[in-house]
């Protein structure tokens, strides 16, 4: 339950104001199709967050257990440096002739290649390695959390969110999970 829910929150507050919810609402303006972008990007999720949880899961058993807390630990605080940064989009998305959802799809599984929240589900994967499942679950949770929202209420949500303080949210959350996972490292005094 713990990797569930650290995966849940960590993604739902991150997500907020990065590249992948404003895709959300680029999507939901241009496509005007909420169920099938939601489709999308829930399988677009799935798929994504399963390879980064499995690549965590990979590179986890190649690193010497004494350092793995060391490494997310640190990675995490660096996600939260990251986090502060606002996010844009790259460009507009191309609609695909096979309809919203193959369009929300494609474009939102891409968008997250070298996200922060891509790379986070790779951390969040070498952290709970035994609990790959719950991460998967909790991180897609977490993306539909922010993401539906925005495709169904679109800019009058994204008007009336304080992204700065959001952003500080989640760089908070990020930072403090991983502090806890430093202290919780083999030699530290306990």
């Amino acid at each position: 339950m713990d990797a569930f829910l650290t995966a849940t929150t960590l993604v739902a507050v991150a997500e907020i104001g990065d590249k992948t919810q404003l895709l959300s609402f680029v999507l939901a303006a241009r496509l005007q199709k909420p169920l099938p972008i939601i489709a999308g990007i829930f399988v677009a999720t799935v798929l994504n967050h399963a390879l980064a949880g499995s690549l965590g899961v990979w590179l986890a058993g190649l690193i010497d257990a004494r350092w793995l807390p060391w490494i997310t630990g640190t990675a995490f605080v660096l996600f939260g440096l990251w986090a502060l940064h606002p996010d844009a989009l790259d460009d507009d998305p191309k609609l695909h002739r096979a309809g919203p959802f193959v369009t929300a799809a494609i474009a939102f599984f891409l968008a997250e290649m070298g996200d922060k929240t891509q790379f986070a589900t790779i951390t969040l994967g070498a952290r709970f390695p035994h609990a790959l499942p719950a991460v998967i679950l909790g991180t897609t949770f977490g993306m539909m959390l922010a993401n539906v929202p925005a495709v169904l209420i679109g800019e009058r949500l994204a008007q009336r969110l304080p992204l700065d303080l959001v952003r500080w949210l989640a760089a908070g959350i990020f930072m403090l999970t991983g502090v806890l996972t430093l202290l919780a490292a083999p030699g530290v005094a306990q």
